[in-house]
């Protein structure tokens, strides 16, 4: 009896990005395949094992707030936590997760095995071939033929991946994993447009040969912050991070490296990220600094494996180790394997629509590095998108998409299927126009109710959902309503050095100054009693203090978002021929014809674009 290899959604590679594809088109009711070259690598996390940091943090929270797993995942896989940017106001702050690489894999690899409606199969897709306009055909290494009506690839950095040490290169997705070697090609020919880009790793450092008295000791936090609104606690061991520097004699080192860094000696010619750059661009970009900070990190609980944040390299393995042995801590260092970079082929993001799925092959969803990204978190941001979309085109409903004022993965959608890429593209909150509205505290306000009518959330996730909502609905009415009284408040105003009133003073006009916190008023005075016995408490309070705080800033911004989508609610696609549109300047006209905006908002957002062609457009448009 052969297997039954038809499916409603197929998900090819089992990264953050499949993952979240697959599992979302599943608990969507499809009948769904995740396949993987290795069942043992899902969600493997190939670089550091650590999740969130600045605005990727957020983008957790909201793949979270949508019914995804990484937030629940990372709870579980923790073992340090921090939130970043405290001392920056609430829209910068950012949660971040060091996590045990093993574990999360299992963790992750254990959902996806008890979620409804989803198959693994371990293989590789060597060709995929639109049949009609009602499935693909996916053929695979092991001779299988597989149907889906609606296809996902989410294949990271797997694509013809080339790693590269010094002069020395060897094939392969990761290192020790091989390549896919026909998947792109396959692709190519149904009319997609590839290029080549470039990441890299450090160098991983046994616990064993550490001077860690010669190195700074970096620590967790353990309050109520975590990635998912419905973990409970984090049950792994917290563990140390460690800080060092570089110095001089590493310089000298790694200068002297230089001719046979493929980076520098024409090896590699495909674009890599400015953002998280290798130790030796460092030394090239910033020329007269003497040292550069390295992290230590812990890989897991249950082994000696650690992760030199800050210093990823591609130079030959004696001159990693020679600059290695120059800091004090690692002098008689031993490393389990060297910094390597890698080459892999990714497609042109424009070509995409909102939903993530091709303009040129219909049924066909894209995902996470494939699309020019770097970062798990942005590549989990886009599996759930795509996941979701899959589900709605097989059950022949419209589309859903994410505008710039609801969520950062709206905002990392909408840049890329706009502007493209040039570099691998990394979330930062720089990059968001509503970073007030996209706050950490908030993703479940604003996406779960997505999840739900999607049928994404699970009976928990709404219940908790439901008595957060109506609790913080009462604690900010309360809040604006409830009168102190001068007598009472002020000895706990004068304890605080905080001006004293002279007349009954409403909560919500004490909260907003920034020396005052809710949670200390409301335990000073024993406020609101039933919402502080929930388990979430903090979490309620935090979010309700944020919103009284600054409820000027949240509502300016909400105005300005109200105005971006009059021009979002201008749909212009096929209405116009721009070639034609001599009003226009060149640039916009190549720029409108190559993207083919679906608004006018995403017009104005194509780098090429001026104001005045927006105004050519609205006029025309009759609005």
């Amino acid at each position: 009896m052969k297997e039954d290899f038809t499916y409603d959604v197929i998900v090819i590679g089992a990264g953050h990005a499949g993952c979240e594809a697959a599992h979302a088109a599943a608990r969507m009711g499809m009948n769904t395949c995740l396949v993987t070259m290795d069942m043992n690598k899902i969600a493997q996390m190939s670089c550091n094992p650590a999740i969130g940091g600045i605005a990727k943090g957020q983008i957790v929270r909201e793949v979270d707030a949508l019914g995804g797993l990484m937030g629940e995942v990372t709870d579980a896989a923790t073992i340090q936590f921090k939130m970043l940017n405290r001392s920056k106001g609430p829209a910068m702050w950012s949660p971040r997760a060091q996590c045990d690489r093993v574990k999360y894999s299992l963790e992750m690899r254990k959902r996806l095995e008890n979620t409804e409606n989803l198959h693994i199969w371990q293989d590789e897709i060597a060709r995929i071939e639109k049949c009609n306009d009602n499935f693909f055909a996916l053929h695979t290494l092991w001779g299988a033929t597989m149907e889906a009506r609606c296809v996902i690839v989410t294949s990271g950095t797997f694509l013809n991946g080339l790693m590269h040490v010094g002069r020395q290169k060897v094939e392969g997705g990761r290192c020790a994993e091989p390549s896919s070697k026909y998947l792109t090609d396959s692709l190519r020919m149904a009319g997609l447009k590839s290029k080549r880009m470039k990441t890299g790793t450090p160098v991983r450092v046994d616990a064993r040969s550490v001077h860690f008295e010669d190195m700074q000791e970096d620590t967790g936090e353990s309050d109520f912050h975590r990635f998912s609104y419905v973990s409970v606690a984090r049950n792994l061991p917290q563990m140390r991070c460690w800080t060092c520097q570089t110095n001089a004699e590493v310089h000298e080192i790694l200068r002297r490296g230089l001719p046979d860094s493929p980076l520098y000696n024409g090896q590699i010619q495909s674009i890599g990220p400015r953002y998280c750059p290798s130790i030796e661009t460092k030394l090239v970009t910033f020329p007269d600094r003497n040292q550069h900070p390295l992290f230590l990190e812990p890989e897991g609980t249950d082994t000696n494996e650690l992760y030199l944040n800050g210093f990823s390299s591609s130079l030959p393995l004696e001159i990693q180790l020679e600059a290695l042995k120059k800091i004090p801590a690692l002098r008689d260092v031993k490393i389990y394997r060297p910094g390597y970079a890698i080459e892999y082929d990714f497609f042109d993001p424009t070509l995409l629509h909102h939903t993530l799925e091709s303009k040129i092959i219909e049924g066909l969803f894209l995902a996470g590095q494939v699309n020019g990204t770097t970062g798990y978190e942005e590549a989990a941001g886009q599996g759930i998108v795509a996941g979701i979309n899959a589900a709605l085109k097989c059950a022949g409903k419209e589309g859903f998409t994410l505008k710039r004022d609801e969520a950062y993965i709206g905002v990392l959608i909408d840049d890329l299927v706009t502007k493209g890429v040039d570099e691998p593209y990394r979330m930062f909150t720089s990059r968001a126009e509503f970073r007030i509205l996209l706050r950490q505290d908030n993703a479940d306000i604003r996406l779960t109710p997505y999840a739900i009518k999607l049928g994404l959330a699970e009976e928990k996730r709404v219940h908790g959902f439901k008595k957060k909502e109506k609790a913080l609905k009462e604690l900010l009415e309360n809040a604006r309503t409830t009168t102190i009284k001068p007598q009472v408040i002020n000895p706990f105003l004068a304890a605080k050095n905080s001006t004293t009133v002279t007349h009954g003073t409403h909560l919500s006009e004490l909260v907003q100054r920034p020396e005052l916190r809710l949670k200390e008023i409301s335990d000073e005075f024993g406020l609101f009693p039933g919402i502080r016995m929930a388990s979430n408490s903090d979490e309620i309070i935090e979010a309700a203090e944020v919103e009284l705080k600054y409820q000027g800033y949240i509502a300016r911004e909400r105005q300005l978002a109200e105005k971006m989508r009059r021009l979002e609610s201008i749909h212009i696609r096929g209405h116009f021929t721009y070639k034609n549109i001599h009003q226009l300047s060149t640039e916009a006209r190549q720029k409108l014809e190559a993207i083919d905006p679906e608004t006018l908002g995403q017009a104005s957002r194509i780098p090429g674009v001026s104001p005045s062609d927006i105004s050519v457009l609205l006029i025309l448009s009759g609005r």
